[in-house]
């Protein structure tokens, strides 16, 4: 993903870039997976994580030592690196068992919210940082608006999926909030919100076949969304809803070859 922003919007990406990222990716997710707990509710692969925090914590301390090297190598950017760090903590710090983090899971209703924005401002945002472009064209605002709405509809679903689970610990998300009927209506204001701002792309020379690979995991989210609401299947969740935020980078990769 963060390749493709670079691709599209011709940065001039430090490598180092591309590993710090997923240094950093593999240190938050094994150590937001280590901090979570299981119930009944539990998705098999919640429960697997649970039984196996070794695993998470072997993973958690290798992300670490990668992200604190390439940190280094990307010194001169600290503060927008730091940032983003401090934005990946805060979403898994309602987990931990300290009573100075507890307090998190009572203003958490925007949680969904606040990790489709991490991932948007490290895949789309902070690349034309680090890249030393000192502004932003209209090129990139629609293409981070419609990266953050499709990745925001994706987490609506697992939202709904993990409803129960968030109840139980008293965490608070706006689909705990709203019924079906208005889960289905904010999915839907979120994917219409995605195809037009890849659509508005078509106004800053991108490509139409280029819109078109991008537009495609929303449409091929939208035919799915039914099933999902429907499923706990954690190969639909971790596979499919997952792989869909980063199929219109690999299928750009395919393209450009």
């Amino acid at each position: 993903m963060t390749w493709q922003s670079s691709y599209l919007l011709n940065l001039n990406l430090s490598r180092d870039y591309y590993f710090f990222v997923f240094f950093a990716t593999l240190c938050s997710y094994n150590f937001h997976w280590y901090l979570t707990p299981a119930s009944h509710h539990s998705a098999d692969f919640i429960r697997w994580s649970y039984y196996h925090k070794n695993t998470h914590l072997i993973f958690y301390f290798l992300g670490i030592i990668g992200a604190i090297l390439f940190f280094f190598r990307l010194r001169d950017h600290w503060f927008a690196l730091f940032f983003a760090t401090l934005l990946t903590f805060l979403y898994s710090a309602p987990k931990i068992p300290l009573p100075v983090f507890r307090f998190l899971k009572q203003v958490a209703v925007g949680k969904t919210i606040f990790l489709t924005a991490v991932w948007t401002y490290v895949t789309t945002i902070l690349p034309v940082f680090i890249s030393g472009q000192k502004h932003f064209n209209h090129e990139m605002k629609w293409f981070a608006a419609s990266r953050f709405f499709l990745i925001y509809s994706i987490c609506i679903l697992f939202d709904y999926r993990d409803r129960e689970e968030d109840r139980e610990v008293g965490v608070r998300t706006l689909v705990n909030y709203f019924d079906e009927t208005a889960v289905g209506r904010l999915f839907g204001f979120a994917l219409m919100a995605f195809f037009l701002f890849t659509c508005c792309l078509l106004f800053s020379g991108v490509s139409a076949l280029t819109v078109s690979i991008i537009l495609l995991p929303g449409f091929i989210l939208f035919f799915i969304f039914p099933a999902a609401k429907k499923s706990n299947s954690d190969y639909l969740y971790y596979f499919a809803l997952d792989g869909l935020m980063m199929l219109s980078s690999l299928l750009m990769a395919i393209a450009s070859i």
